[in-house]
């Protein structure tokens, strides 16, 4: 399969797959007489699976640790808990300085009147 079509079964664009590829962690299986890249059923599997992993916000990295784990049949599920829980708690914390933000942003938007004059509790905060 060529890399569009693999990209298409992914549902990602050529671009991230051959940059995927030009970093190591998702080659393709190989490459056509005229120096196309090729993927096959497990590439496709691997291109899924990273797929996935980034909707998840896992880094690059993290990535390369999970589809290590992913192609290890002896690994630990502990090991790829510990990545998981990792990116939770990084989830989590952002949940609380969104809540932060919000929080604050409703403050201004409410005490500013929204009128005529130019006093402006919002500016007055950036400034």
């Amino acid at each position: 399969m060529n890399i569009s079509s693999a990209a298409k079964a992914v549902e990602l664009p050529v671009k991230t797959v051959r940059y995927y590829a030009d970093i190591e962690l998702v080659s393709p299986a190989g490459r056509s007489e005229a120096g196309y890249r090729e993927y096959d059923d497990t590439t496709l599997r691997k291109l899924g699976f990273v797929a996935r992993a980034r909707r998840f916000g896992f880094s690059i990295a993290q990535c390369r640790e999970l589809l290590s784990l992913y192609e290890d049949e002896a690994r630990s599920s502990a090991e790829v808990r510990k990545i998981a829980s990792e990116r939770l708690t990084e989830i989590e914390a952002k949940q609380r300085e969104l809540a932060e933000l919000h929080d604050a942003l409703a403050h201004l938007v409410s005490e500013c009147c929204g009128d005529e004059r130019p006093d402006c509790p919002i500016i007055d905060y950036l400034k």
